[in-house]
């Protein structure tokens, strides 16, 4: 069974506004949305995410406007763990499950999902496929789930000092992103 649900984020230390329309189903994840940034100068930024099953990246589509002109890429995860950038090879990224798009929440769900780990369970590293903001530039991001407790997840980067502790809701999905964004609205509403 897929449901649709329909999430809204705000930023909390810079201007920051998302809005993602998600269909999850059994083990796959697809969303269309839209990001507002003014770092590091204004943009919109449009995507589509696709997963296959298991929820491992099969594609994210991206377009970037700002006052520099237009941008778009297309990432795709072949069926050999090799990525792609609008067809050219993607370095140091072979193996990566997963990509992650700078500023959004929404890209932290499908190591979660994958591993159930909003219900707990053992720290997980991964490779990620990390896009920039609003350049669209691909490079390897490293990173680390470490459940805390049931719907709290820490992410550390391991190739930096960053880590937030996740607050996420009952389909694993963020909720709250210390200094980076929380959720304002779902729809529909949770009973």
């Amino acid at each position: 069974m897929t449901r649709r649900r329909l999430l809204v984020w705000r930023g909390l230390e810079e201007w920051l506004a998302e809005s993602a329309e998600v269909q999850l189903g059994e083990s796959r994840l697809m969303a269309v949305g839209t990001q507002l940034g003014e770092e590091p100068h204004p943009y919109r930024l449009d995507y589509q995410l696709t997963t296959g099953d298991g929820w491992v990246t099969e594609s994210l589509v991206l377009e970037a406007r700002d006052s520099f002109g237009e941008r778009r890429l297309e990432l795709r995860r072949e069926p050999d763990g090799s990525w792609t950038a609008n067809g050219e090879a993607v370095a140091g990224v072979d193996g990566a499950l997963d990509c992650d798009l700078a500023f959004s929440p929404l890209t932290n769900a499908m190591p979660i999902l994958r591993e159930r780990l909003v219900d707990g369970g053992d720290p997980k590293e991964y490779l990620m496929a990390w896009v920039s903001v609003p350049e669209l530039v691909v490079t390897p991001s490293p990173q680390r789930y470490e459940p805390i407790d049931t719907g709290r997840v820490r992410f550390v980067s391991l190739d930096s000092d960053f880590r937030a502790d996740l607050e996420l809701d009952e389909d694993g999905l963020v909720v709250r992103y210390p200094r980076l964004a929380e959720r304002l609205e779902v729809y529909p509403r949770q009973p």
